[in-house]
Formats: structure tokens, sequence, C-alpha cells
């Protein structure tokens, strides 16, 4: 492959947080970037586009999929968009497990399905599903952690089917990632807690967006051909032991 048929990139939720994170390092390595988010991006870039859709709407997903896979080949894709939606059991709904549903695993079917044409046609794909150390399990998590847990499983079923074109399909798992809005969503700032989280970490310390940027970057690159099905946990070591928040 080319150089300039690898470089553009779709990535979900890249308007704060690690999918910003994400975008930045993409656009340092190169890649044009098309970022589908509800929100504004907080990254300026003439090789950044910014389109405004629900991912929990699958509609108007489907529409716009459509559309920009008509625009331009776009050979890897990001999936990185979530909610938590935390409850204990006795308050987790079938509203929250429909709509995790659709974010974790209905929006990445549709996008892949979109672009694998491109893909296929270019005999190179890299996808990219960021999943979560809870996809193992954790306390208030049921809707999160068991949609999350399955985007792992069918990433290693995309990977059986798609290996044979040339695509790549892996999974970035992140542990407690500071300065985004979803763990301060459950620890504000400022919090002791958040220390305490941090000492019960093996490397002592929270994530950063720019740790899970690393590692989708990695997958993302043509260097990373000989790696598909995988679940990489940038997680400090959170995920070899017990982690409570």
């Amino acid at each position: 492959m080319t150089e300039s048929a690898t470089k553009t990139a779709l990535v979900t939720g890249g308007s704060a947080g690690i999918g910003a994170a994400i975008c930045q390092r993409l656009l340092g390595d190169g890649f044009h970037v098309v970022s589908l988010d509800k929100q504004e991006p907080t990254v300026s870039d003439v090789r950044l586009t910014h389109v405004t859709v629900d991912l929990t709407n699958g509609a108007a997903l489907t529409e716009v999929a459509a559309e920009v896979a008509r625009q331009s080949p776009i050979l890897t894709l990001i999936h990185n968009a979530g909610a938590i939606r935390a409850n204990p059991l006795e308050a987790v709904s079938a509203d929250d497990l429909a709509t995790l549903s659709q974010l974790h695993l209905g929006a990445p079917l549709i996008l892949a399905q979109a672009l694998l044409p491109a893909m296929k046609s270019a005999g190179f794909g890299r996808i990219v599903l960021i999943s979560s150390r809870a996809a193992l399990g954790l306390a208030t998590r049921t809707a999160y952690s068991a949609t999350k847990s399955g985007m792992i499983g069918m990433a290693r079923t995309w990977a059986q089917e798609l290996g044979p074109s040339g695509i790549t399909v892996n999974v970035v798992a992140p542990g407690p990632i500071e300065a985004t809005e979803m763990f301060h969503d459950v620890l504000p700032v400022g919090d002791e807690r958040i220390a305490q989280l941090a000492k019960s970490i093996p490397v002592r310390r929270l994530g950063r967006p720019d740790d899970v940027a690393n590692a989708v970057a990695f997958f993302a690159s043509e260097t990373a051909g000989f790696i598909t099905g995988q679940t990489l946990y940038v997680c400090g070591g959170a995920s070899v032991g017990t982690l409570q928040i």
C-alpha cells in the first residue's frame, strides 16, 4: 500500500477526552481524520473533518456512514465513543442495555459494513475498537461491561473473517483514564478517592488519554499487520488484579 492510500481514518467520539487524543495522534502521524460525534471538536486542523451524529441513532448513523464512505476511501476505523450508565443490578434498565448495545456494538457494525468495500478493494484495513478494563467485570457496570466485553468477541470474529483481505481488527481496553469526562463523571475533580485509586494500580498512577492514543496508533499502523484479534489492556496493570472505585 502507498502511504496516501492508508492515511484516512474515521474516529468516533473524537471531540474530547480519549477520542480527541486519538485524533491528535493520528493527525500527527499524517492521517486525514473524520470524526463522528454529537459534540463540536476541541481539536482544530485542516486535515480534521467533523460530522455531527448521534451514534445511538442507528438510522442516522447508517445514513452518515454511507455518505462518508462515498466521499473517499477510508481504510482505518477507530470506534472510541462510549458511555457508562452506571447502576447496581436492581436499577439496570432494558433501555440501558439497548442504548449501550447500539453505541458499543451496533455503531461499529454499521461503520465497518460501510467501510469494508474500500478496505477489501485496497487489500488493507485497520479496525480498532475501544473497550474497557471493565470488560473483566466491575461493580455497577452491568450494561457497560456486558457490551464492552461483547466488543472483544466481535473483534475476534471479525479478525478471522477479514484477515484474508489484509484487514486487522484489534481492541484497546483502557483502565482508569484521568482528564476525561467519563472518568470525572464518576470521580469529580478533587475527590480524595482519585489518589486512592491511583495507589491501587500497579504502576501507581492513573492513565492519560495519550496512553490510549499511543496504543491505538500502533494497531492502526502498517507495521502492525501481523497482529489481529488481540486485546491490549492499557491499564497500568489494573487488569491483573482487583480494581475498586
